[in-house]
């Protein structure tokens, strides 16, 4: 079966994976000391904002420890069978990825428990007086977590993982050497130029700048040109209604909102949730570690407020608090 785009650009190697080196060398010292042992690695729980590649390190962790990576989502284990039927197939060094593994329910995430402490499969068979428990011994394999809402999960569940991951935002220079390896890897030639503009408006993410590099080849190649250029870049960000700093026309209404109607601030998340339209979860999991990141907006003890460098950035008058 053909790769698609996606897993083409995903890193498949420690040498691959660009950036979060801290990360990285605490991972690969749990893996080659639990290799050398012939043990599998600790359960492993990674957290971040969407796209920082917490995903990619689960596939890596697997290759890098010889086993076979399955993956499942949080809310597609609804019940208890569910996580019986996957973890009784497991076989031994596998690798088990639960994608928003905020989101297990309390049933399934008791079931996993002694699972993960002591590799046994506690079932309840039958109802009533004639119920029995089944205990089933699982082979050694490793589950790995991702979520964007670590403070979602149980303290029990939690402290279960042997290692503990934050992922955070990438540099500047790491996004510039992420979009020329995508590049590479899409065999579309890009020039300086285009490398920094791109690096600039990922929102530090790589899956943002993997997406504005497949519309920017897109539009290079629909306006007849061999080559990725700031220009091209600068057209496609334009028709995107992306900003040089990477803001979308969301994140702008945001702070033109708070600016305009509720005079910068402070004004309380439900507020601006009703102003906006928006849910709370979206704005305090989507918009706001980015404009936190950029330094465009501040969490007080009574509420958000823009700072100067969103009402310089966006046009409006500094007011004298802020000069």
């Amino acid at each position: 079966m053909q790769e698609t785009i996606e897993m083409q650009l995903r890193p498949k190697t420690w040498d691959d994976y660009i950036g979060q080196e801290a990360v990285k060398t605490h991972l690969r010292l749990m893996i080659d000391a639990a290799r050398d042992r012939h043990e599998p690695c600790d359960h492993l729980l990674f957290y971040g904002q969407a796209g920082l590649g917490k995903t990619t390190l689960a596939y890596i962790v697997a290759h890098e420890m010889g086993g076979v990576i399955r993956t499942t989502a949080g809310p597609a284990l609804e019940k208890t069978g569910d996580a019986a039927a996957i973890l009784t197939n497991l076989e031994p060094h596998d690798l088990l990825f639960i994608d928003e593994i905020h989101r297990l329910p309390k049933p399934v995430e008791e079931v996993l428990y002694p699972a993960l402490e002591s590799r046994k499969l506690n079932l309840v068979v039958g109802k009533g007086p004639a119920a029995r428990t089944l205990s089933i011994d699982l082979p050694p394999f490793t589950l790995v977590g991702a979520t964007t809402r670590a403070s979602l999960l149980s303290s029990p569940l939690r402290s279960r993982f042997g290692g503990i991951f934050r992922l955070n935002y990438y540099t500047l220079a790491d996004m510039e050497e992420i979009v020329r390896r995508s590049a590479r890897l899409l065999a579309t030639p890009i020039d300086d130029g285009a490398v920094t503009l791109l690096a600039q408006a990922s929102r530090f993410t790589p899956r943002v700048a993997n997406r504005l590099l497949k519309r920017c080849r897109d539009w290079a190649q629909v306006h007849g040109t061999n080559e990725i250029t700031a220009d091209a870049v600068a057209a496609t960000m334009r028709l995107m209604e992306i900003d040089g700093i990477g803001l979308e026309e969301t994140d702008r209404r945001l702070l033109k909102v708070m600016i305009e109607r509720f005079g910068g601030g402070p004004v309380g998340v439900r507020s601006l949730a009703a102003a906006l339209n928006e849910e709370e979860g979206t704005i305090e999991d989507v918009y706001e570690p980015f404009l936190l990141t950029l330094g465009l907006l501040e969490r007080t003890p009574k509420g958000r407020v823009a700072s100067r460098r969103a009402y310089e950035h966006l046009g409006f008058k500094i007011p004298s608090q802020l000069v």
